[in-house]
């Protein structure tokens, strides 16, 4: 499996700032986590439109310490600013992090998802769309869990992205050459409101399934599985 495969499919995860007035007191009654719906607009954008902010971000970083790999640089604050920051995790795990993050802060979580830039060789929109709608089928087995408590019918919390213009540092983390570019993601994303301050675990994942059994060109296999220890500074 050539490196670009596996490259094409490390899932990200991303952590939002919020507006402290939203912060959550924790858990609603309804045993949910506290997460915005998939139909809203948080801080006046859609799910989707988030999506293709946390990827611009993460195109974004250099390569040393970035959040897609497991290295003993990354750091939780880098490339971070506003009302939202983003994570991003490795694929495979199982990975775990341990992260101090600012009071007021909303959470949106990359869970499986990948996105085809012009960067890397597809140059239109429909070329871009198509391979993550592709990629984004073959996810299997996404789960979410705040505080031990799942988020249900995350086959709900699915979004393409729309067409986003980016620009990425020399080299960048797919390639050797950056530059600006265009691209388009499919995946899971969950957008969790701003936790109260004290301790807090994220625990996601899923995984990429392919089979030449199954009708894919390809064989592959790769299963995120993502802890976040969380301390939310008061």
């Amino acid at each position: 499996m050539k490196r670009w495969i596996v490259a094409r499919v490390l899932v990200s995860i991303m952590v939002c700032a919020g507006l402290a007035q939203i912060a959550s007191s924790g858990p609603p009654s309804s045993g949910q986590p506290a997460v915005f719906p998939t139909n809203s607009k948080p801080f006046g954008s859609t799910y989707a439109q988030w999506s293709a902010r946390w990827w611009q971000w993460a195109l974004a970083l250099p390569v040393d310490g970035h959040p897609f790999l497991d290295s003993p640089d990354f750091q939780v604050a880098e490339g971070q600013s506003g009302n939202v920051w983003f994570l991003g995790a490795p694929l495979p795990g199982p990975t775990v992090r341990t992260c101090t993050i600012p009071a007021g802060k909303a959470l949106f979580v990359g869970l499986n998802n990948s996105e085809w830039s012009s960067l890397e060789g597809f140059a239109t929109e429909a070329e871009q769309r198509a391979n993550a709608v592709f990629f984004g089928d073959h996810i299997r087995g996404v789960f979410f869990t705040l505080d031990g408590v799942p988020v249900a019918n995350l086959s709900d919390f699915r979004f393409q992205s729309p067409q986003f213009t980016f620009t990425a540092p020399t080299p960048w983390i797919f390639g050797d050459t950056g530059g600006t570019g265009t691209s388009v993601a499919d995946g899971y994303y969950v957008f969790v409101e701003p936790l109260r301050a004290g301790q807090h675990v994220l625990h996601f994942g899923g995984e990429f399934h392919f089979a030449t059994s199954e009708g894919d060109p390809f064989d592959f296999d790769a299963a995120l599985d993502m802890t976040y220890n969380l301390t939310v500074a008061p």
